[in-house]
């Protein structure tokens, strides 16, 4: 069994702009922009970071696709956790003048700092990065926005409790962690007797199970949610639970329920001698009270 520490939201983040535009003989593509739904986070909390990039109107369209590079830095610019992902729309489609804005959920991690950090983004490739308009920290990085790290403070106790396997590590991360689950697994949490936001991050082995796979979350009798987990790429599910549906506890129980799992020793394409009954493999599950 094991228990988890999760953070109760704070309040909303203000983005700062970039600096002064380093001296660079290639023209500005893009001005970049974060803001972030918290401008106070707690480590082990999720974020919501909303990134935007202003084409500039005489931009020459770039012809590759760039990924974004998002790196949290500690107050003396050591970074602590990256966020790089391919932006909504492909860099190669971007026109002059146009505005790409998305948003991504961003886990904090329980990382040994507390205090001020800051946000720097950029456009990279393998031939290298993309001059943005207000660069001002070298190597065509721009800071745009700032977060304030707080302790686990105020924690609500998440344990898993029936229904799953063993903790385990990342080989080329030991920060990253995950438990699979069983058929059925359940999570029991302090009851904040109201409303919630309950985020669960997963992802499913997609060449384990033929076909889509269903995941039912309930709480007591009642069926809040049900999906299908992508085949290619992690899943974040938020769920709205009212305190209604909590009960009037001081406990409150939320069980999650696949229709197919799988044995790793009995699919040949996995070449592995895991005998476990597998569902999901959950990275985080977090509950927000509202």
């Amino acid at each position: 069994m094991k228990i988890r520490l999760l953070v109760w939201p704070l309040l909303a983040v203000v983005a700062v702009g970039c600096g002064r535009k380093a001296p660079d003989k290639e023209p500005p593509f893009a001005t970049p922009s974060v803001s972030i739904n918290h401008e106070k986070a707690s480590l082990g909390s999720p974020i919501e970071v909303t990134y935007r990039f202003a084409v500039l109107p005489d931009a020459r369209p770039l012809t590759e696709n760039y990924r974004v590079f998002a790196h949290f830095l500690d107050a003396d610019s050591e970074r602590m956790w990256a966020d790089d992902h391919p932006p909504s729309i492909p860099t190669s489609e971007w026109k002059p003048g146009q505005t790409i804005q998305y948003t991504r959920t961003v886990f904090v991690p329980i990382y040994p700092y507390t205090g001020e950090a800051s946000v720097e983004v950029g456009l990279y490739s393998k031939k290298g990065r993309v001059t943005l308009a207000g660069t001002d920290r070298g190597q065509k990085s721009c800071t745009v926005a700032t977060l304030r790290l707080l302790p686990q403070s105020e924690n609500v106790f998440v344990i898993y409790k029936d229904g799953w396997h063993a903790t385990e590590l990342a080989a080329e991360n030991a920060a990253a962690d995950w438990q699979w689950t069983k058929k059925e697994a359940t999570i029991t949490f302090q009851n904040p007797k109201r409303s919630v936001l309950f985020y669960l991050h997963l992802d499913r082995q997609a060449s384990a199970i033929e076909g889509s796979q269903i995941v039912s979350i309930r709480v007591g009798d009642q069926v809040v949610d049900t999906f299908s987990p992508s085949l290619e790429e992690e899943t974040i599910r938020k769920v709205a639970i009212t305190a209604a549906q909590l009960g009037t506890g001081d406990t409150a129980e939320i069980r999650l329920s696949m229709d197919k799992t799988f044995v790793p020793a009995l699919v040949p394409a996995l070449n592995s001698k895991d005998r476990r009954e597998l569902g999901i493999r959950v990275y985080h599950a977090f509950i927000e009270p509202q």
